[in-house]
């Protein structure tokens, strides 16, 4: 039996509880539940970023789980509303990755407590100023930030779009937005340090060195058997890595996709991984998206009760993607999925890139003039710009250009 809410107050209580529960689990603390057109409660879901002390999937936010649940579902045949009909409510301001998701989905939003840093709304002026230009008026229909009644600092007016009719109230309590924003505050600080605490370069070792028999050569394989097939300078893909693009774009292409591809090297130059998108499953399963959440998996399961010189060796061989280069086949657009993709590739390193790795972020074919990507990336909020500083930059090697092209 479903439950039913029938008013923004009792919606926003359920991603509340969502976003207790993450805290409780020691990820950061967000909740989301979808709604379909009637106010029945389809699905909820926690923040799983981290499980066990461990970084399990960078991308594990509610808000992309939840689409990605929808979707995973209507292709096991059940029925569903259609995103237009369905109703997302989430207990914080979406970052840029689930901003992107939930316009590609087509979802509505409902929206609980500010994120200063990372939300889409950042400055509270509900202008969506941080998104492309074309993408701005998809959200001002989508998203509905609910008026907080009270004098305190939660207290604010109404914004975005009407809400579905299905609401009676359309208020928050002020002692639940309140809950919603100390559950993430509460968490973000000690969550964020411990996804940006990971080994120095210097410490890393090179998996070219171990035996092929080596038991996290034999998992690495098991994830992408051409895993350590190919070799460049570090940080300067080349030529020799278009074979494995071009396999992964037609896979993508295959699986509906738009014929890209994600390559992530490591620190030594060593080809570890080269994802398709599987958007024949999810609309919002790019090739990026596959490829750092199985790379993080891998990590995790690797560590996942491991002993401590268990968990030290995987981190030596197999390092914080920060330290490698993600190199895409098609380099951003300003439409939602390239938006999600970078703000993706945002949660995965979370914090700033070192400073002898500015390029981790590489494509092959542009998709629009390199002044105006630097527009869109400016653009983003805080944590995008700012701390992370994002800096996408196409491939230096001409003859890789020309395999692709």
């Amino acid at each position: 039996m479903l439950k039913k809410a029938i008013d923004i107050q009792a919606a926003v209580a359920l991603a509340a509880t969502q976003a207790i529960a993450a805290r409780s689990q020691g990820t950061f603390g967000v909740g989301g539940v979808l709604l379909d057109q009637r106010g029945n409660v389809l699905k909820s879901l926690q923040n799983n970023v981290v499980r066990d002390g461990l970084i399990f999937d960078p991308t594990a936010h509610g808000e992309r789980q939840l689409i990605d649940w929808y979707f995973a579902e209507r292709e096991m045949g059940r029925e569903l509303p259609p995103p237009a009909e369905v109703t997302l409510v989430t207990s914080l301001d979406p970052c840029a990755m689930c901003t992107g998701a939930i316009l590609s989905a087509g979802f509505n939003v409902v929206v609980a407590a500010r994120d200063p840093k990372a939300g889409i709304n950042h400055d509270a002026k509900f202008t969506f100023t941080s998104l492309p230009q074309g993408l701005r008026e998809q959200a001002a229909t989508r998203f509905f930030y609910p008026a907080v009644l009270g004098a305190s600092c939660f207290a604010r007016p109404s914004s975005g779009a009407l809400t579905r009719s299905f609401f009676i109230g359309k208020t928050i309590a002020e002692a639940t937005q309140a809950l919603c924003s100390l559950a993430f505050e509460a968490t973000h600080d000690k969550v964020q340090g411990l996804l940006t605490q990971d080994l120095p370069r210097a410490a890393l070792k090179d998996p070219a060195t171990l035996p092929a028999s080596h038991p996290l050569i034999r998992k690495l394989k098991v994830l992408y058997p051409d895993a350590l097939a190919y070799r460049c300078a570090p940080q300067r893909p080349d030529a020799g890595l278009a074979p494995f693009l071009k396999m992964a774009m037609a896979r993508d292409l295959a699986s509906g996709g738009q014929g890209d591809a994600v390559a992530l090297l490591d620190a030594f130059g060593n080809l570890l991984l080269c994802a398709p998108g599987r958007q024949d499953k999810s609309t919002i399963c790019t090739a990026f998206m596959e490829c750092t959440r199985r790379y993080a998996q891998l990590r995790y399961k690797l560590m996942h009760g491991a002993s401590a010189a268990a968990q030290l060796e995987a981190r030596s061989y197999l390092a914080h993607p920060r330290e490698g280069t993600f190199v895409f086949a098609r380099g951003p657009d300003a439409g939602t999925h390239s938006y999600m993709n970078l703000g993706a590739y945002g949660s995965t390193m979370e914090g700033p890139l070192p400073e002898d790795n500015p390029s981790q972020l590489q494509y092959v074919l542009p998709a629009q003039p390199a002044a105006q990507l630097a527009q869109l990336v400016a653009h983003m909020p805080p944590l995008y710009r700012d701390t992370i500083r994002i800096n996408p930059q196409q491939v230096t090697d001409p003859a890789l250009i020309a395999a692709l092209a």
